[in-house]
């Protein structure tokens, strides 16, 4: 995560915990996305990441901290990170559900 391309394409000065504002509303950026910027925005639940575009209508601001993911987000975002996503295995099996299809 290190903003690079967006950085150097649009020249923001885009980074991880990057207090912004897009089309007047308040957030934080938490992920890298390639081409665009992922915000978590104030008024969404923590660890949900808008895609936005690095120019349009964004007022980045100050560095801020990101609001902490629940235990159960932060395990589905392991999950997600997890060779168990990459081959296709499901959430439940992921969780040593037994049964699970």
């Amino acid at each position: 995560m290190n903003f690079e391309y967006v950085q150097e394409t649009y020249g923001v000065p885009a980074c991880l915990n990057r207090c912004v504002e897009v089309d007047g509303q308040p957030g934080i950026i938490i992920k890298d996305c390639g081409h665009h910027i992922g915000v978590n925005f104030d008024s969404d639940k923590p660890g949900v990441v808008s895609h936005c575009h690095p120019t349009w209508k964004v007022k980045y601001l100050g560095i801020g901290e990101p609001r902490k993911l629940t235990r159960s987000q932060q395990r589905y975002r392991d999950y997600l990170d997890s060779p168990y996503y990459e081959a296709g295995d499901s959430f439940a099996f992921y969780l040593g559900v037994k049964g699970a299809v």
